[in-house]
């Protein structure tokens, strides 16, 4: 073999240990981006505030990391600030309402009540137990006398009218219905749950499919309560809106079941409203909103949201910074540096806006300390944003939360411009909360049409909650009322103007 034929040998070679050594280094990376995206999917499942990975957020996965878990500044406890103190200090363990009502039980000594003429009280010894007695059944009897006139026969007998009931022949009263509602869609608790806590604590048997049937009776009552404050909610300049995914039977499909989505709309504030759909197109959202909506939504990335919006002018699109965040903080293994400078960043904003809150500062103070601390942070994460695109790979965990955040960037620099604009879109995400932990319990709704009844109930019992309304004694003095009530008196039975109201009756007089 001569010198020329070796060198072709050697060249050769080198030529293939080169593309051997760019394959592994491909190979490389592809193992520590798919390293990456498995931590990120563990801390979802296992991790601090885990929830399970939903199919229908695979848009957002490929623009960003996926919209489960939500890191933010720590809220506030809703416990009493007694109850974490330690526990050895039992008085703080506790708290009840200055007004809870007192049984007063008098025990006297025995020599006492065998001669009391003969001693004198001085004094009590008082001690309290905290009691509880569980709600009991019992059937409201209600009796209407029958009167025939004495000087004139020929009068037909007299008869009070009968009560009007939530609908034709249905045995619950408002109170039983009231607690039926409450107990699924505020408690958590399913009907067939209820249906074997009364048969085994109460001796009395209601068969769940008796209690979706009630269900569905109350909600063709309370929907005219929804109807209003939708009506409300859609003349607002400013909504934050958003979706969750909810299974439901429909035994026509694979598997038996379907998913639909549970689309909630909140007015910060004011009201919430939720609304069933099928699907998770953007005519779910005219729906929601109305075809003549004019304002802001705060959203997420989501492209309904986009597409609804369109050419319109009087529709402006705000972004959320928590799904900015997001994708840094689970970014923060690949580049602690850098993600570790863009959390500090974003969290001098956060600080700020507690502020705001804490201050209880009305959107012209708002706007303008954001004008004067918040804009300049702002731009700097953008410009710093801008340059260190080009550093990462684009499907690494930093490039996808780059990536995602400059594409949102327009949209969320909006908030510093409306005063009544949030920073992020978390109240409505709070909003949603309290459905998630339900679909743990009861996992689906039973068929389609029961999806519009659940978001019928699941709206009023959320309003009361905003409105600081408890909802067992709202419901059962609605629908004792409702059945009475004509159209135009409706808008008074929505939970804030009840609050207002009620509020009225007790307030003094004089």
């Amino acid at each position: 073999m001569n010198g020329a034929a070796l060198q072709e040998q050697i060249d050769a070679m080198r030529q293939q240990i080169a593309s051997l050594q760019q394959a592994l280094e491909a190979e490389r990376r592809e193992n520590a981006l798919l390293r990456q995206k498995l931590d990120a999917l563990c801390q979802r499942y296992f991790g601090r505030q885990s929830e399970k990975l939903d199919s229908a957020q695979m848009e957002l996965l490929l623009t960003g990391l996926t919209e489960q878990m939500v890191e933010v500044a720590p809220k506030q406890s809703m416990l009493p600030l007694g109850s974490l103190r330690r526990a050895g200090a039992q008085t703080q363990r506790i708290r009840t309402p200055d007004n809870l009502e007192v049984v007063r039980e008098v025990i006297e000594p025995e020599v006492v009540l065998r001669e009391p003429a003969r001693w004198k009280c001085i004094g009590q010894e008082v001690s309290r137990l905290l009691e509880y007695q569980p709600g009991k059944f019992f059937w409201r009897e209600t009796v209407r006398p029958k009167y025939v006139s004495l000087d004139d026969r020929t009068v037909p007998p007299v008869v009070a009218p009968a009560p009007v009931r939530v609908a034709d022949r249905c045995l619950a009263a408002p109170g039983l219905l009231a607690h039926l509602l409450v107990s699924k869609y505020a408690d958590h608790i399913p009907f067939y749950r209820l249906q074997m806590i009364f048969w085994r604590r109460h001796g009395v048997f209601i068969a769940r499919q008796q209690m979706v049937l009630w269900a569905g009776q109350c909600v063709v009552l309370l929907e005219a309560i929804v109807l209003c404050i939708q009506k409300q909610m859609q003349k607002s300049s400013y909504v934050q809106v958003d979706e969750t995914p909810v299974r439901y039977l429909d035994p026509q499909r694979p598997g038996g079941s379907a998913q639909g989505y549970l689309w909630t709309a909140l007015v910060p504030g004011g009201c919430v409203i939720y609304q069933w759909h099928a699907s998770r197109a953007a005519a779910c959202l005219e729906s929601l909103l109305g075809k003549e909506f004019k304002g802001n939504i705060q959203c997420d990335g989501y492209s309904a949201y986009p597409a609804f919006a369109g050419d319109k002018k009087e529709i402006q699109l705000i972004g959320c910074l928590a799904h900015i965040r997001r994708g840094f903080f689970e970014a923060r293994e690949q580049a602690p540096l850098i993600a570790g400078w863009v959390l500090h960043q974003i969290g001098m904003l956060y600080r700020w806006e507690a502020q705001l809150r804490e201050s209880r500062a009305g959107p012209a103070a708002r706007q303008a300390l954001r004008s004067s601390h918040s804009r300049m942070v702002v731009e700097r994460l953008h410009r710093a944003l801008a340059k260190l695109r080009a550093r990462y790979l684009p499907q690494s965990l930093m490039g996808q939360a780059i990536s995602y955040a400059l594409n949102q960037w327009p949209a969320f620099q909006r908030y510093l411009e409306h005063g009544e604009a949030e920073i992020d879109n978390n109240l409505v995400e709070n909003a949603i909360r309290p459905t998630a932990i339900g679909k743990k319990n009861w996992l689906f709704f039973g068929s389609e049409e029961a999806g519009g009844r659940n978001a019928v109930i699941y709206t009023l019992i959320e309003n009361c909650r905003m409105h600081g309304v408890e909802p067992l004694e709202y419901l059962k003095d609605v629908l004792e009322r409702l059945p009475r009530v004509t159209n135009q008196q409706v808008a008074d039975l929505t939970p804030l103007n009840w609050k207002k109201v009620r509020q009225k009756s007790l307030k003094p007089t004089g």
